[in-house]
């Protein structure tokens, strides 16, 4: 399956078939999805929901383009049904559009830090999903995204949610803590892909931190709601803390089954030297964090201050990942999530 990549993004990102209205955000744009294929393995693939991660939508839309020229009796239809939200936050993808296009072979550093835009807790998409079927204060997205799950005759066997992750040492991959020893296979595949194309994993411990269990290099559990709210009632700030609600990985395994849910974080910019002492604390990465933020309260003061920024970033060599490979490295964890549950269930054909 990973061989298809190239067919893939062959597909401009710009045709965007006919999908299905699923709901409307809260700015009244209609929320778009997708279902190819009638197999019985069911993949749900979503990205957007940190609306400054652009590359996992760009993505999904070449695969949705892909997916909807081809014939029915082609196997990657006939063994498997494809539900794709390219993207869950169409108000945040307006937001965000001063600082990229879908033609950006990387990202412009000035530019991501003069416009993105970051929604905190209460709006963020990932963390936004319904308590329970009463929770009508969850953000509209995030309920029809899930109404739409709910149609599905069967529960999914896999689910993927495409992020980035603004600067980090490398590639780096979250994996359903109830499949944690189950993933050999994935992680063996996403190791050599990241190695073959000359990066480096992302290495950090935050020792469970909201739910961030390192399992080894480059492999961490994904986090969740309970523990991303217990982080903040341990400081003492129960408004932030209310206001976390279950993941899509959360919200989709609530339907039932044992779906194996992934995270990609791709790194919009590669950071040196971060991981090598993994901490906690890592001093790389506390020395890049100060320099970082340092630039973001700098950035309004003009291009005299932008280009010594550029300076100093290539000084310190920090360079933008390629778009391409984040995107290959996302298709590379999506067809090795395949794999890994076909090796558990066995063979799935159609129904």
């Amino acid at each position: 399956m990973k061989e298809l990549f190239e067919d893939i993004i062959a597909v401009p990102a710009t045709f965007r078939p006919d999908g299905e209205i699923i709901g409307y955000t809260r700015q009244g744009r209609p929320l778009l999805a997708h279902r190819f294929g009638r197999g019985r393995c069911r993949v749900s693939l979503i990205a957007g929901c940190h609306a400054d991660e652009p590359v996992g939508p760009r993505f999904l839309s070449h695969l949705v383009g892909y997916l909807a020229h081809l014939a029915p009796e082609v196997p990657l239809l006939k063994s498997y049904q494809w539900w794709i939200v390219p993207h869950a936050n169409p108000d945040g993808e307006e937001e965000n559009r001063q600082w990229y296009t879908d033609r950006d072979e990387a990202i412009d550093l000035l530019g991501y830090l003069t416009h993105f835009k970051r929604e905190l807790p209460g709006d963020d998409m990932e963390f936004g999903f319904p308590r329970d079927p009463e929770d009508l204060e969850a953000r509209p997205e995030n309920r029809g995204i899930v109404q739409w799950w709910k149609t599905a005759d069967h529960p999914f066997q896999l689910h993927v949610s495409l992020h980035g992750i603004a600067f980090a040492g490398g590639p780096w991959f979250l994996i359903e803590p109830a499949w944690a020893s189950r993933c050999q296979h994935l992680k063996s595949v996403c190791r050599q892909a990241v190695k073959e194309m000359g990066y480096r994993l992302h290495d950090v411990d935050r020792q469970g931190e909201k739910g961030f269990r390192r399992l080894e290099k480059g492999f961490c559990t994904r986090p969740g709601w309970q523990a991303m709210a217990r982080y903040f009632l341990d400081r003492q700030d129960e408004s932030t803390a209310g206001k976390f609600r279950p993941s899509s990985m959360e919200a989709i395994r609530s339907l039932g089954g044992d779906p194996l849910t992934l995270v990609s974080e791709m790194p919009l910019f590669l950071l040196p030297g971060v991981g090598k002492t993994l901490g906690p604390p890592d001093p790389e990465a506390l020395r890049w964090k100060e320099r970082i933020e340092g630039w973001k309260a700098g950035i309004g003061r003009g291009g005299k201050v932008g280009r010594a920024i550029l300076r100093e970033a290539a000084e310190f060599g920090l360079e933008a990942m390629s778009v391409r490979d984040q995107m290959r490295l996302q298709w590379e964890l999506i067809a090795a999530g395949v794999e890994q549950v076909q090796l558990k269930a066995g063979p799935m054909g159609a129904d």
